[in-house]
Parts: structure tokens; sequence; C-alpha cells
């Protein structure tokens, strides 16, 4: 009994695809605006076959959150592999992932600031975002896991804010992060 074993590819990809479509949406608008049937006729199918895919719009906007956080977390690590000090990792890792969002259209949108920013409501809650900054916070020096969690769930509320609210320009940002962020978010071990 074969089945049909191009089943799970299949939606695979549909989801990606109506994902993409709510992507290239979320370009143009604001991700707080963008509604179910913007992004079914923006994916070519019908309100229903999105539904069948995603359950409502919230179910939609986190596989979209989570499927972007995974690919913003790839870039990041890639982009500061070679940084060894704990310090410089930190910082260099959190300037990269907000250059990252800003220079994407799509996901700077989850954070203006004409709609409310569902771009911080998505990151506190997302379980995905938590599990990707918690193995971030641990790569910077090894310490419990509840100080991990604990700095990396700080770690998240700093980064939105200042997608929300900038610094006057990336150094202004770095000056702030290093004064700021570098001493409670590493391990004491790691600054010594």
């Amino acid at each position: 009994m074969a089945g049909d074993w191009l089943a799970a590819r299949r939606t695979e990809v549909a989801a990606d695809r109506i994902l993409d479509a709510a992507g290239d949406l979320f370009t143009k608008k604001e991700a707080a605006t963008v509604g179910m049937h913007e992004i079914a006729s923006a994916a070519g199918c019908s309100r229903a076959t999105l539904y069948r895919y995603f359950e409502n719009r919230d179910a939609l906007y986190t596989a979209y959150v989570h499927r972007e956080s995974y690919r913003l977390y790839r870039e990041m690590t890639e982009q500061i592999t070679s940084i060894v000090d704990p310090r410089e990792r930190l910082i260099e890792g959190m300037l990269s992932s907000l250059r990252n969002v800003r220079h994407s259209p799509a996901l700077a949108s989850w954070f203006a600031t004409t709609q409310r920013p569902i771009g911080g409501e998505m990151a506190e809650q997302s379980e995905v975002i938590k599990a990707l900054t918690e193995a971030f916070v641990f790569s910077l020096g090894p310490d419990d896991s509840h100080s991990v969690e604990h700095r990396a769930r700080w770690l998240v509320r700093v980064m939105t804010s200042l997608l929300v609210f900038p610094g006057h320009d990336e150094a202004d940002e770095r000056s702030m992060l290093e004064e700021f962020v570098v001493p409670i978010v590493l391990p004491a071990q790691a600054t010594q």
C-alpha cells in the first residue's frame, strides 16, 4: 500500500506558496493590515484552500514568522561565524539581526509604528524565536538554563525595542549594546 507519497511535499509547497504571497503583501502594506482574503488572492487560491493550510490569521502569521526566524538565524550565524570573542559576538549578532530585519521590507512592516507593531507580540509568544535566541545566548558561553532563558527573553525585548524605536544609527546602537546589553547578557566568566 504505497499511498500518496507526495502528499506531504505538496502540502509543504502549497503552504510555502501561501507564505511567499503573504510576504509579498507585507512588503507593500504593514503586516497588521493584511487580511486572509488578500493573502488568498495573492496566492491564487480560494479562502477555503487557505484555511485548509492555516486555520486563522494568527496561525498564518506564526508560520510566516517562524519560517523567517529560522532564515534570519542562519544568516546571522553565518555572518558572525568567525567571531570568537563573546562580547563582540553578542554585539555583532544583534546588529546583524537588526540589519537583516530592517533590510527586509516584509519583516520591517511587522514593526511599523502607524499600526500596532505585531512583530513584538509575535516575538514574545514564539517558541521558535525563544529557542533560537536561547541557542544564541548559550553560544556566547555556558551558563545555567534559567539564566540563559532569562537573558534570552530580555534580549528579544531589547531587539524588539530597537526595531520599533531605532537608535540614531548603527554606531549609536552599538554603543547602547556595549554599555547596557553586554554586561547583562554575557555570563560572568565570558567577560573576564
